[in-house]
């Protein structure tokens, strides 16, 4: 791997990482001098400062817009969605007791309308798995992987009452 890199002329410890799944302080990458200390330009500078107790940090943390962005983006899909295929669920529950003449009249051959339904059942399931890990990805992982890694940086040090 190094001769690629040498014969392509990149350097590996050139490269800067923005990998948000790296972990920089355990390769020790971050390891330079005054990172995260208080007036370093980070926002989480201010709070090390405050803060002295680790629920007193997460309770920081919990009031913080980026905290409270996170948790609104994550409540309006998951709200409509899970609302919608439940909507979806006793639609195809209560027309197959309420209507089993509509469910049982056929589409193509022997199948049925209940059949196609409950087919579309599991199809929404999974486009909503599928949407939810699409959202979770683009919406949110980044800021609640941030928020992670400033509350671990405030934390460290601070012993558990």
């Amino acid at each position: 791997m190094e001769q690629v890199d040498k014969q392509e002329g990149l350097d590996a410890s050139a490269v800067p990482f923005d990998d948000p799944w790296y972990d920089a302080t355990g390769s020790g990458r971050d390891e330079r001098a005054g990172a995260g200390a208080p007036g370093d330009g980070r926002p989480d500078a201010v709070l090390r400062q405050r803060v002295h107790s680790a629920a007193e940090i997460y309770l920081e943390v919990q009031r913080s817009p980026a905290f409270q962005e996170v948790r609104r983006r994550y409540r309006r899909f998951v709200f409509p969605a899970a609302l919608a295929f439940l909507l979806w669920y006793l639609a195809y529950v209560v027309a197959a007791t309420a209507a089993p003449g509509l469910m049982a009249r056929p589409v193509v051959g022997v199948v049925n309308v209940a059949m196609v339904a409950c087919l579309g059942q599991f199809l929404t399931t999974f486009l909503l798995t599928w949407a939810y890990a699409r959202h979770a990805r683009l919406r949110r992982d980044r800021a609640a992987l941030d928020l992670r890694w400033d509350t671990q940086e405030m934390t460290r040090g601070v012993t558990q009452p």
